[in-house]
């Protein structure tokens, strides 16, 4: 890249910094230090400007990075994660919205141990909380290691290793600070900039192709070199039964795991009632729906402008391949129009990537905080001036932990990596989620071994495949301790969670508290007596 290209991009990043800071400053002195402020911004949001901020949540690094990625190198088989993302939501928005609002407080552990002994089932869902939330935010590392790369040159390593540390200590900055309040504007300002970008990038491609689309597919699968095959299922996922397994277990991860993301579940916390959150579903869908339909274009455009071959050796996984089109649908390298729409891209994803840690930041040191913490000290809620400063150091300690995962795997796509993620929520949160709204006879260690049972074969699956060893594109290709074929483990771990659920429940000595359960069902169902 071009000195103009890094001078005017650093500025825009600068900026948007210097502006996020300010929104957190600004909120930091105006907070109360109350647990409800931290956790949820004193469920004061409209549904609009929540669901901007689930909106500005979910279209992370992977979606305007990896997915466009995906689809510029494999074609058709990139659309799934598209698709995938954009269809778990009418899971979220029919089974889970409304009533994790109305039993829960700030966690996913509210609502599963509301009708629980509560230490066991605190203690278990504040586990895979966090490592769900760890594994989304390596993600959005790689993404800035990957984008700050591209701007300042790919042979520099420290480049990576300086944008990965750089987002992990503005993450801890955003949340200690200015906790779910300057959390939630981050990403309204976010969602509302990254939209604007991918409708001028979407019209731009659209523009040299004289609006057809029918041109941009076939000049796409042209300079792909697979023909038609590039617009056909199984290019990436179609090779043997294996990839075709590999395929169906990353669309059961997608559809069913974001209804276990924790930063996505805490966000229907922050409005005042059950119907503004499924409002804010709402709102998020037709947000979120419009930018995965744009996304098809950029792959494709990426794809027949750029062209497959030189989006790969800038990144191996194509997480530059937006970037890329960017500069070229402005004008060229050395062009004025390509220098400017670059750094534009650049700045747009690297506050993408901010928002999005700052949202997963704040769900993990909350459960670290609200669930292991108060489960500890033997307290219900536990002491709310305590566990909030227990919250703002848990999110330090997260911080370390994703920047570390994220230099260790900043070669993998963005995309992948979520839906590594995905595949563990749907695995170990889902199951505990959905039984504990909907079976009356659940009982405690149904809860514990539902989580278990899900996280433990996931992440054991996830260490013995192609993904960390055994093969070139491996976190560690000089080993060989691949024993499980797929990628994605969410084809045996998701039924394992739910197995696991119902065997702990009825091999149980404990009868289920059908008082309890009656409460948690009218509350959920009605919101009287919801916080």
């Amino acid at each position: 890249m071009t000195g103009d290209h890094q001078a005017l991009a650093l500025l825009l990043f600068s900026g948007f910094v210097a502006v996020t800071l300010g929104i957190t400053t600004w909120v930091g002195r105006r907070r109360r230090g109350s647990a409800e402020e931290f956790y949820a911004g004193g469920r004061l949001f409209t549904p609009m400007e929540n669901g901007f901020a689930i909106a500005g949540d979910y279209m992370s690094a992977a979606s305007f990075l990896g997915i466009s990625g995906l689809i510029a190198l494999y074609g058709y088989d990139g659309l799934l994660y598209g698709v995938g993302f954009l269809v778990a939501w009418l899971v979220v928005l029919f089974l889970v919205a409304e009533l994790v609002r109305n039993c829960g407080r700030f966690t996913l552990a509210d609502v599963v141990a509301a009708r629980m002994s509560e230490r066991p089932v605190r203690i278990a869902a504040g586990t895979s909380s966090v490592v769900v939330s760890v594994l989304y935010l390596v993600a959005q590392m790689v993404g800035a290691g990957s984008l700050v790369a591209l701007l300042l040159g790919r042979t520099s390593g420290a480049a990576q290793v300086w944008a990965v540390i750089g987002v992990g200590a503005l993450m801890v900055i955003y949340v200690s600070l200015g906790g779910m309040r300057a959390t939630t504007w981050i990403q309204i300002v976010k969602a509302v900039l990254l939209l604007g970008g991918t409708v001028v990038l979407t019209v731009l491609v659209l523009v040299r192709f004289h609006g057809d689309v029918d041109r941009l597919l076939l000049t796409a699968a042209e300079r792909s070199g697979h023909g038609r095959a590039f617009l056909a299922p199984g290019l990436k996922y179609g090779g043997d039964w294996t990839a075709r397994l590999d395929f169906i277990s990353l669309g059961l991860a997608l559809v069913l795991g974001t209804a276990g993301l924790p930063h996505i579940l805490s966000r229907f916390y922050t409005v005042p009632t059950a119907r503004a959150a499924r409002r804010s579903v709402v709102w998020s869908i037709g947000l979120i729906g419009s930018f995965y339909l744009m996304t098809i274009v950029l792959g494709f455009g990426a794809a027949a402008l750029v062209g497959p071959q030189a989006v790969r050796a800038s990144n191996a996984a194509g997480n530059t391949a937006v970037p890329l089109l960017a500069l070229d649908v402005g004008g060229g390298a050395g062009s004025t129009g390509g220098t400017v729409l670059f750094a534009v891209v650049a700045a747009v994803a690297f506050a993408t990537i901010l928002a999005v840690v700052a949202g997963i930041t704040l769900a993990s040191s909350a459960s670290v905080a609200h669930d292991l913490y108060a489960s500890l000290r033997r307290a219900r809620d536990g002491a709310p001036r305590g566990e909030v400063a227990v919250a703002r150091w848990a999110a330090v300690g997260v911080g370390v932990v994703a920047i570390a995962l994220g230099l260790l795997a900043r070669d993998l796509n963005v995309a992948f990596l979520v839906g590594l993620a995905f595949a563990v929520a749907a695995s170990a949160n889902l199951p505990a989620l959905l039984y504990s709204l909907f079976w009356r006879g659940f009982t405690t260690r149904g809860a514990v071994w539902a989580v278990y049972g899900g996280l433990v074969p996931a992440i054991g699956l996830v260490l013995l495949s192609p993904v960390v060893s055994g093969s070139p594109d491996s976190l560690f290709p000089g080993v060989d301790f691949q024993y499980f074929p797929l990628e994605n483990p969410g084809v045996v771990s998701i039924p394992l969670g739910f197995l696991a659920g119902w065997l702990g429940t009825v091999t149980s000595d404990e009868v289920a508290d059908e008082g309890r359960y009656a409460e948690t069902e009218v509350r959920s169902l009605t919101g009287a007596g919801a916080a």
